[in-house]
C-alpha cells in the first residue's frame, strides 16, 4: 500500500515541526504521492504572501517540494468515488472539507493510506486508512 501525503505533512515540514527523513521509514518500497488538490493549497498558500522576498523564498520551498512527488490529478474516476464518500457523509449528516474530501477520493482511487497530521476530518471516512505524521 501506498502512502498519499496531506497537506498538513508538508506544511509541518516547511515550518521545521517534521523532518522530511521520515517519509521513507514507512516502507522505502512503497510509493509516496500527493493529490492535486494539495499542490494547490501550497501554491494558494505562496500566493497569498504579500511579500515579494517571502513569496519568492516560499515559492522556492514548494516547488522543490511538489518535484520530489508524483502528484496525482483530480480525474473522472476520482470524481466519482469523491461523489459517493460525499453522499455517505450527508446521509451520515457527517461533514468533510471539500478538500479533504478530493484527498480522500484520490486515496480511496489509489487504494493507499493517508499521511496527515490534521485528525478531524479524514478518521470520519468509512474505509479510509490514516496515519498520523
Amino acid at each position: 500500500m501506498g502512502t498519499l501525503i496531506d497537506t498538513s505533512v508538508l506544511i509541518a515540514v516547511e515550518r521545521g515541526r517534521l523532518d522530511p527523513a521520515q517519509f521513507g521509514e514507512e516502507d522505502e518500497d512503497e510509493p509516496i504521492a500527493i493529490a492535486a488538490i494539495s499542490a494547490a493549497e501550497l501554491l494558494h498558500g505562496v500566493n497569498r504572501l504579500k511579500s515579494a522576498v517571502g513569496r519568492m523564498r516560499a515559492e522556492r520551498w514548494v516547488d522543490h517540494t511538489l518535484a520530489q512527488f508524483p502528484c496525482i490529478a483530480f480525474d473522472l474516476p476520482i470524481a466519482r468515488i469523491h461523489a459517493r464518500l460525499g453522499a455517505e457523509l450527508a446521509e451520515k449528516g457527517t461533514q468533510v472539507g471539500a478538500h479533504d474530501l478530493m484527498i480522500a477520493a484520490t486515496a480511496v482511487w489509489l487504494d493507499y493510506r493517508i499521511a496527515t497530521r490534521d485528525l478531524r476530518s479524514f478518521p470520519k471516512i468509512r474505509g479510509l486508512d490514516v496515519v498520523k505524521w
